[in-house]
């Protein structure tokens, strides 16, 4: 029933429509996760149905090469989904402005540490590095405090661990976590020592500080930003993924084992070097390239190779190095990439001499 208030002109105000409980807002997201479950369970079964149906030799190399294919893409699609959707609603908590906010006025130490914290859960791409460098510098966050949140935002973001934890394991998956806030750390700490602040373009610093509004949505509106985020993430890298899973199927199916564990393998000292060198130009994310990742590790690559590798990819974009360039020098940008690459080395070279 409308109820209609009264006002003093004799008018009747718009009708009061009662606001919908809260718990309404989980009913769709809960039948989403339920309904995810069952089908992830059913992946294996259903890749070994299809793969019958095909005209090719078992345990030929072009049917572990289109098996592999075949149960990958639904697989990581399935686990980015979920993983999105997730990260999506936990972000409207963590927003860029907030974030700002947190890391303003931090010293060297104790700000970097929380920069690097926060990159995992922040949203971060390529297109919006200047916005955020200018955004954290602006607002008096430090410039080495600013690095450990460049690294650790693409490097250690929160779909890598997720996909690492569903692909690989827990150990894996912590293992890559504190690898990454490891080198995102140093290489600010390093960075804030050397105070290259000539070398940030002049004009960054004269641009005021922007007023932050807090806004504290209701989970309608935080479960509407997962639905939004796994529309346009998942449509986004869906090519990346299956172009990852494509070259991951190649490898599974047709490279030797004794050739990857020589080129990739602990015995071979440049084999670290070499993978960083290798990662840096390419252009992928790591929903791409962790495809790539678990067919290296099955080859024989070594764990600290095979991880350097997949730390240069997303940490060390080169296509992100060119949006930086509009608010830095080269030589910033040179010595970002330099400090960065060597603590991927050296992270390379520990964990392939204790693991």
């Amino acid at each position: 029933m409308n109820i209609q208030v009264q006002t003093q002109g004799g008018s009747a105000a718009s009708p009061v429509v009662p606001s919908s409980p809260a718990w309404r807002a989980w009913i769709l997201p809960l039948l989403y996760v339920v309904g995810w479950v069952s089908l992830y369970g059913h992946l294996e079964p259903a890749t070994e149905a299809f793969m019958r149906l095909l005209p090719l030799v078992p345990h030929s190399h072009l049917h572990g090469a289109v098996s592999f294919f075949v149960f990958e893409v639904p697989k990581v699609l399935m686990l980015l989904a979920l993983i999105v959707f997730v990260v999506g609603v936990i972000q409207t908590f963590f927003t860029p402005e907030h974030t700002r906010a947190i890391l303003a006025g931090r010293r060297q130490g104790v700000g970097n540490v929380l920069a690097a914290s926060l990159g995992i859960v922040t949203p971060f791409c390529s297109c919006s590095a200047v916005p955020l460098f200018i955004g954290f510098l602006t607002a008096g966050v430090p410039l080495g405090v600013t690095f450990s949140f460049l690294v650790s935002a693409p490097m250690v973001n929160e779909v890598a661990l997720a996909l690492l934890l569903g692909m690989f394991g827990w150990k894996i998956a912590l293992l890559y976590l504190s690898l990454g806030l490891a080198v995102a750390i140093a290489a600010g700490l390093v960075i804030g020592r050397m105070n290259p602040v000539r070398l940030v373009e002049p004009w960054v610093f004269d641009i005021p500080a922007a007023d932050s509004i807090e806004v504290r949505p209701d989970w309608d509106a935080r479960f509407a930003q997962g639905w939004r985020h796994v529309r346009e993430i998942v449509l986004k890298v869906a090519p990346y993924i299956i172009a990852g899973v494509a070259v991951g199927a190649w490898i599974h199916g047709y490279v030797p084992e004794n050739f990857m564990a020589h080129l990739m393998g602990r015995s071979a000292w440049w084999s670290v070097p070499l993978a960083v060198l290798i990662g840096v130009p390419m252009y992928s994310n790591a929903a791409g390239i962790i495809p790539v990742v678990q067919a290296l590790l099955g080859k024989g690559a070594a764990l600290g190779t095979t991880l350097a590798f997949m730390m240069a990819v997303t940490a060390l974009s080169f296509p992100e190095f060119m949006i930086l360039k509009k608010v830095m020098r080269p030589r910033l940008i040179a010595l970002f990439a330099g400090v960065v690459s060597v603590g991927i080395v050296f992270v390379g070279y520990v964990f392939n001499a204790v693991m």
